[in-house]
């Protein structure tokens, strides 16, 4: 239940932005929030990876590894707070796959102007092929290097510039929920495994 609900807060928002805001459109909601419309090819910090169907393939798999693993988990009454972690980050995936998966064959891409919906299939790319959508931007801190430092005088720097989505922070607040709590779990979770 928890999946589904993150997974629709995810995609309600990516489709609220997507068909509200031209690409590269800021709406500034403080001076160190933003909401900034972008996409990416789906691979964090916008590598790339050819044929993209490698990635979304590997995506695919890791996420029925992860649905499985969750079951069994759960079989085994571990930590509800584990869980949940976990489920953060596997929903998370699904929200990114989801947009990789579908957004491509039932939103157009149009140059200038917010994207519509399209009969499907119409889109701007095919199946497995679509862009991930990302808005959240939180420029913490900005200044510029001394002239006299090496390498990076005189360049802008922006503390904190990655621009991602809901579904990447559930990803990363599941992986650091789990660093920081339940580090133990973890560890032994993997030396049963190592030793089954």
């Amino acid at each position: 239940m928890l999946t589904l609900l993150l997974l629709v807060v995810d995609q309600v928002i990516k489709i609220l932005v997507k068909t509200n805001m031209e690409m590269h459109q800021q709406i500034v909601v403080t001076e160190w929030f933003r909401l900034l419309f972008t996409e990416n090819n789906g691979m964090a910090f916008g590598m790339e990876l050819t044929p993209k169907i490698f990635l979304t393939t590997f995506r695919m798999i890791a996420i029925v590894f992860g649905i499985y693993y969750i079951a069994r988990l759960i079989r085994e009454k571990i930590s509800w707070g584990f869980l949940i972690c976990l489920v953060g980050v596997l929903a998370g995936a699904i929200g990114n796959i989801i947009d990789c998966m579908f957004y491509g064959l039932i939103f157009d891409a149009p140059a200038y102007g917010v994207a519509h919906v399209v009969p499907w299939g119409e889109g701007y790319a095919t199946f497995g092929h679509g862009r991930v959508v990302d808005m959240f931007y939180f420029p913490l801190v900005e200044w510029n290097w001394p002239t006299w430092m090496p390498w990076v005088g005189g360049e802008h720097f922006i503390f904190f510039s990655p621009i991602f989505n809901f579904a990447d922070a559930c990803i990363s607040c599941g992986v650091i929920a789990i660093l920081l709590f339940y580090r133990n779990t973890f560890a032994k979770l993997l030396s049963t495994e190592k030793s089954a």
